[in-house]
């Protein structure tokens, strides 16, 4: 009887085959259970795409409402300095366009936001002037809709009536391809 012994005690071992199954099966409850929080970023609808290249010609300088971020976060809004508070007046005044300069007789349809940055600009810079410029359209679309439906512009609205008021003033920001760091043009 003491050989039978000896021997149970060496076979008193635990099946370890299963357990990879088991770790794998516990692997793919956690992966399927799990949500993973997504950051929504900035919404903004990109142009069809296309392979004819723009007709620069038809664009008039006077059209266009330059703002040109550096690297040390400082505006060059239209070729002057400017800061990020009065950013968003600025833009609002070229946009409506209260002169009624001949190159903008059709108002704010002619009116395009160009938007350029350095590489090494700081990204909250560069989501202030993001939301500055975006804001100028949102208040002058606000404003629009008040004048003519008497309440503010917002997507509770019926389709017929934002597209109304974003066909007469329709937001054109064009951003253009970051520089690198101390790059010229």
């Amino acid at each position: 009887m003491a050989k039978t012994k000896t021997r149970d005690r060496m076979n008193n071992e635990i099946n370890a085959g299963s357990m990879a199954d088991i770790a794998f099966l516990l692997l793919i409850f956690f992966l399927v259970t799990t949500t993973i929080a997504e950051d929504k970023g900035i919404l903004v609808k990109l142009p069809p795409w296309s392979d004819e290249e723009p007709d620069i010609t038809k664009l008039k300088e006077r059209n266009v409402f330059s703002v040109l971020v550096n690297a040390q976060n400082q505006l060059l809004v239209r070729d002057e300095p400017a800061r990020i508070g009065e950013l968003r007046e600025r833009a609002k005044e070229f946009i409506v366009n209260p002169n009624r300069r001949p190159d903008l007789a059709e108002g704010p349809k002619n009116a395009i936001i160009s938007l350029k940055n350095d590489r090494g600009t700081n990204y909250d810079t560069y989501l202030a002037v993001y939301n500055e410029l975006k804001g100028a359209y949102d208040e002058l679309w606000d404003e629009l809709s008040m004048q003519r439906y008497g309440e503010p512009y917002s997507e509770e609205m019926p389709f017929a009536q934002r597209k109304a008021i974003r066909d007469e003033i329709p937001m054109v920001l064009s951003e253009a391809e970051p520089t690198n760091f101390g790059e010229e043009n």
